[in-house]
């Protein structure tokens, strides 16, 4: 997997980790934040790697699953365009702020962008 498919799954799972359940979330974050290797995962876990990777694909699934009938991430992008083109600082400020509350108010917020 390339960086660009780490971010992308990333972004993903801040939009919509909350809808996974703790054993995802958990084999998740170990994996994408904790740089654990899968018989890192394992040997925690007290599975197999197959076991570890099938969580995974599972997990990576179901946050495509969520996306493609939410559009959160295709939303959060067209949003960040907007705010780009806009040019008073005062007013661009006010929108981001009231846009990441309102969207993202997970563990997402506007550095990552």
């Amino acid at each position: 997997m390339d960086m660009d498919d780490v971010i992308y799954y990333n972004e993903l799972y801040d939009l919509y980790g909350k809808l996974l359940t703790d054993k995802q979330r958990e084999y998740f974050e170990d994996y994408y934040f904790n740089n654990l290797s899968f018989s890192e995962l394992a040997e925690n876990y007290n599975v197999s790697r197959n076991a570890v990777f099938k969580q995974l694909k599972i997990t990576k699934e179901k946050l495509l699953e969520f996306d493609n009938a939410l559009k959160l991430y295709e939303k959060k992008k067209k949003i960040i365009d907007i705010i780009d083109c806009i040019q008073d600082k005062d007013i661009k400020e006010k929108l981001e702020d009231l846009i990441w509350l309102s969207l993202f108010s997970c563990k997402w917020n506007k550095k990552n962008v």
